[in-house]
């Protein structure tokens, strides 16, 4: 399986990107992390010059999912039932598209396959990539009854 986490902002060395980077590596699957910065000042322009971006960056995958704040509440098991179906079905590369602090434009909404709300509280974009990556390896845990997830 083939994972992109695509997302606006540059990530620097910090704890945050120690924590994605340590829940990365213990999944068997080729994650790759494509960033990007908009420096334009109006608002509405760089939310959508954003969404250009990460859309591109998202063209040969075959599923994408949208974080967003207005998405769908999933449980960890749902998501990972959710991964699992895409997987049964066929799809085997997952675009992960996480906005920047005006959030995502309409136009990426529509192209995604799955709206997905870590929850109604605002996570800095940096630590948003953490619970990501913590939940893709919770997902690849429930899928292979691994003892990580408890119920």
């Amino acid at each position: 399986m083939k994972l992109l986490f695509a997302a606006i902002g540059k990530a620097k060395a910090s704890p945050e990107q120690q924590l994605t980077l340590d829940y990365t590596k213990r999944l068997p699957w080729k994650v790759e992390c494509r960033e990007f910065d908009v420096k334009l000042q109006d608002g509405v322009e760089r939310k959508e010059r954003e969404g250009e971006l990460l859309l591109s960056a998202c063209k040969t995958y075959e599923k994408i999912i949208a974080l967003d704040e207005s998405g769908k509440l999933l449980s960890s098991r749902e998501f990972a039932k959710t991964l699992g179906n895409w997987q049964q079905q066929g799809s085997s590369s997952f675009a992960f598209i996480i906005g920047g602090s005006d959030g995502l434009s309409g136009n990426v909404l529509k192209k995604a396959h799955l709206a997905w709300s870590l929850g109604r509280v605002t996570w800095p974009h940096m630590l948003v990539r953490s619970l990501l990556a913590e939940q893709l390896y919770r997902a690849y845990s429930i899928l292979n009854n691994h003892p990580y997830h408890r119920d």
